[in-house]
């Protein structure tokens, strides 16, 4: 049961609307990191067989690769004593279970962190029962979302080991021939097992197969091979492998269970799914942070939803875009309903009346260290576009009364008649709700579905790149520090 726990998250995200594709960033090549000290050298260390010590060479040089912490495997590990290779296998256990990260390699919006996870016990029994290949097997994160991505990500080094796919240069038109068609049909069927690789027509099940693609790379799936899919096309295979290992890790700061009753976000993806334990229940788009006001990835709980409120407007915004419209157009604040408010320290801010707020007419309050929250708008528009990466680090809501009214539903004060009459009155309340619901702003640009197929969405925030590179470079300290 806990292995199907995010499925129906994963397929949701597979239909979800986002930014168009484009090129997964590289990051730049850095120094090598520092070696971290595996384990105290004086804990107690289980005492291993000399074919114990072979089976577990072999299962952690498979398994490091396997997992996505490292594109190939180790080739010292036999070469090891038995508590340098007992060791070495306390630190892989945290890896794949926790995550390959130290503290400082965390920025400061990738706000989740890992459970602290001791894998000695485990390990101990393990040895002692000769279940060594059973223990190693249940390290990863208990998510049947990680095992798909997992899977996903062999057949994609599969994919890179055969040559990759070829690129794409011209886009053909439904019911064209030739090279182009020719090229398009066999790049797509690399990745779409429902496609025949041989043929020169652009006729329907070709057309169908570009929509699956579109659909795969949240693009308007329209049949028209356009600009946008080309370059998700042409994205190398070696990039989709680097955007697997990266969300991967992510997996593995989640905690080992999620609450029943939980609302969570694909920042990447801009879109709200809340969950009664494994099913989804609800599903909308959203807005999320554009590139230099990223939404963090947290885990909080809403307790409050806010029914008409004001906006107090955060000072970089009243700062850098506000003030400066009142200067070129005065009136502009009175117009649009903000007051100016003087602060104990001599200075100013700005508050938005609830009638004109841009927090529209709910504000979902969870504390984070990012003064961020979900709330509705007035500018509907938005969820409209393919590119809904467009706040200033909020998350709007395309139905935030529908998410209202089912999160008060346990509520008795707060039923939809209530909802309605406070609305409708239009004072600013704090609705407090009986049953907390848990929150998760993730960041999911690669998901793999039960049917084994990857989706993949762009790299808004350029996180991927550098995580992958990160985790790489930790495993290749580690490996340095066994020596």
């Amino acid at each position: 049961m806990i292995r199907s726990v995010l499925r129906s998250l994963l397929l949701t995200a597979t239909l979800a609307v986002v930014p168009a594709a484009a090129q997964v960033p590289v990051t730049p090549p850095v120094p090598a990191l520092p070696p971290v000290p595996l384990v105290d050298p004086q804990l107690p260390l289980p005492t291993l067989t000399s074919a114990q010590q072979r089976e577990l060479a072999k299962l952690i040089a498979q398994d490091e690769v396997a997992q996505g912490l490292s594109r190939t495997p180790r080739t010292d590990l036999e070469s090891l004593d038995g508590p340098s290779l007992a060791r070495v296998a306390l630190d892989h256990a945290r890896a794949v279970h926790g995550g390959r990260l130290m503290p400082s390699d965390f920025q400061k919006d990738w706000g989740i962190r890992p459970v602290a996870y001791d894998p000695l016990p485990g390990f101990t029994d393990a040895a002692a029962r000769d279940k060594l290949t059973t223990w190693v097997r249940s390290l990863p994160p208990p998510y049947q979302g990680y095992d798909t991505l997992v899977e996903g990500l062999a057949r994609y080094r599969r994919i890179a080991a055969a040559g990759g796919w070829p690129m794409l240069t011209t886009a053909p038109s439904f019911g064209s021939s030739g090279a182009a068609v020719a090229k398009l049909r066999e790049r797509l069927a690399i990745e779409d097992p429902d496609l025949s690789g041989t043929g020169d027509r652009f006729d329907a099940d070709l057309l169908e197969a570009v929509r699956r693609a579109q659909r795969r790379y949240g693009l308007n799936p329209a049949g028209q091979v356009g600009a946008q899919t080309l370059a998700a096309l042409n994205v190398p295979v070696e990039q989709r492998v680097q955007q697997i290992m990266a969300n991967l890790e992510r997996w593995r700061w989640l905690p080992p269970t999620l609450d029943r009753r939980r609302v969570q976000v694909n920042i990447a993806a801009a879109v709200l799914t809340a969950f009664d334990g494994d099913k989804p229940i609800m599903s909308m788009r959203a807005v999320t942070g554009r590139p230099g006001n990223e939404t963090p990835m947290l885990v909080s709980q809403i307790n409050s939803i806010v029914i008409n409120p004001p906006w107090n407007v955060p000072t970089s915004i009243a700062t850098k875009e506000l003030f400066p419209k009142e200067r070129a157009n005065p009136g502009y604040l009175k117009r649009n309903g903000f007051r100016v408010i003087a602060t104990p320290d001599g200075g100013k801010r700005l508050q938005q009346a609830s009638e004109q707020s841009a927090l529209g007419r709910f504000k979902f309050d969870f504390p984070n260290d990012f003064a961020v929250y979900l709330h509705d708008t007035p500018a509907r528009a938005g969820f409209s576009k393919f590119d809904r990466l467009a706040s200033h680090g909020c998350v709007r809501l395309e139905k935030p009364e529908d998410l209202a009214k089912l999160l008060m539903a346990t509520t008795p004060e707060w039923q939809p008649e209530q909802i309605d009459a406070a609305l409708a009155a239009g004072k600013t309340v704090r609705a407090k709700m009986a049953e907390p619901v848990s929150v998760y702003l993730l960041y999911w640009s690669a998901f793999a579905g039960a049917n084994g197929q990857v989706g993949f969405r762009e790299d808004p925030y350029g996180w991927d790149g550098k995580l992958a590179a990160t985790v790489e470079r930790r495993s290749a300290a580690q490996a340095l520090a066994a020596k």
